[in-house]
């Protein structure tokens, strides 16, 4: 079913510094309809949770199967981050991973 490949199929995003971005990931491939969007953002140079600091407003939502997250932003060049999403369809807690480097 494809419940066991964790990170998202689009690969690795790029986005720089001084920028804002609003990501989404499509659960049709693992599972139908989400509920309880969450977002963890890991700065995986530092090896650190930078949630709050790179996604300090707004909140998840989910429309059908597509989950948009919060804004995107405050990045750091030379970086690279690890957004860790997780849902709930009914009893059970799923989940993705996607990667996003800054190169500048």
């Amino acid at each position: 079913m494809g419940a066991e490949i964790l990170e998202v199929t689009e690969g690795v995003r790029y986005q720089l510094t001084g920028t804002t971005k609003i990501y989404t990931i499509t659960t049709t491939n693992v599972i139908s309809n989400p509920t309880s969007p969450t977002a963890t953002a890991y700065d995986e140079s530092v090896n650190a949770d930078v949630t709050s600091t790179i996604m300090p407003s707004g909140s998840n939502s989910v429309t059908g199967d597509v989950i948009t997250l919060k804004p995107v932003t405050a990045l750091t060049a030379d970086h690279s981050y690890r957004v860790v999403v997780r849902w709930v369809v009914g009893s059970q807690t799923f989940g993705n991973y996607f990667r996003i480097k800054c190169p500048f």
